[in-house]
């Protein structure tokens, strides 16, 4: 496990290599392939060979057994947050004694289902609004202090610039005709 004293010092290690070269800074991130079992059952593979399973609640078809993936979706946001606070806060010399992040969302279910409103305007599929809830503790640390932290982990969090900044998404379509028969 990391302490923030080693955390910083990877981090100073990789401004120090990417301030060099900056063209290592980007790069393609790790695919998650997605597999469609049954039903609403979906397995979904990261590059080390770990997977997740998603499953749909019963109203949707789903046995309701295993997290959607609108909720991994939150969890992915919470995680990315939590570690980018984390960060920040070892950048800053901030020893943190508490940190957890809820995210949350509402969103209107009829968008999944293709639905549109009374005057038939289609309803969006994400989620309409979204919140993030931050408790952290640090002895002896100002909570404006540990407000700022938060704020500055936030915009350098990556999921949640995928949020804001929506970057471009390419869609490709491989439709193989001997798995259909």
């Amino acid at each position: 496990m990391g302490t923030p004293h080693d955390i910083a010092g990877a981090m100073r290690r990789a401004v120090a290599v990417f301030t060099r070269r900056p063209d290592m800074g980007l790069h393609d991130d790790v695919s998650a392939r997605a597999r469609w079992r049954d039903g609403m059952h979906v397995v979904a593979t990261h590059a080390s060979g770990i997977q997740i399973e998603t499953d749909m609640p019963a109203e949707l078809g789903g046995s309701g057994e295993l997290p959607s993936p609108g909720w991994y979706f939150r969890a992915g946001i919470a995680a990315c947050a939590t570690t980018a606070i984390a960060m920040v806060a070892a950048a800053e010399g901030v020893a943190l004694d508490h940190l957890e992040v809820d995210v949350g969302s509402r969103s209107d279910t009829r968008g999944l289902l293709g639905m549109r409103t009374a005057d038939g305007v289609d309803i969006e599929a994400g989620p309409a609004t979204m919140r993030v809830a931050v408790n952290l503790a640090a002895a002896d640390v100002e909570a404006a202090r540990l407000a700022a932290i938060v704020e500055t982990a936030l915009r350098r969090s990556p999921m949640q610039g995928a949020l804001t900044a929506q970057p471009a998404m390419t869609v490709t379509v491989n439709v193989d005709s001997a798995l259909g028969s």
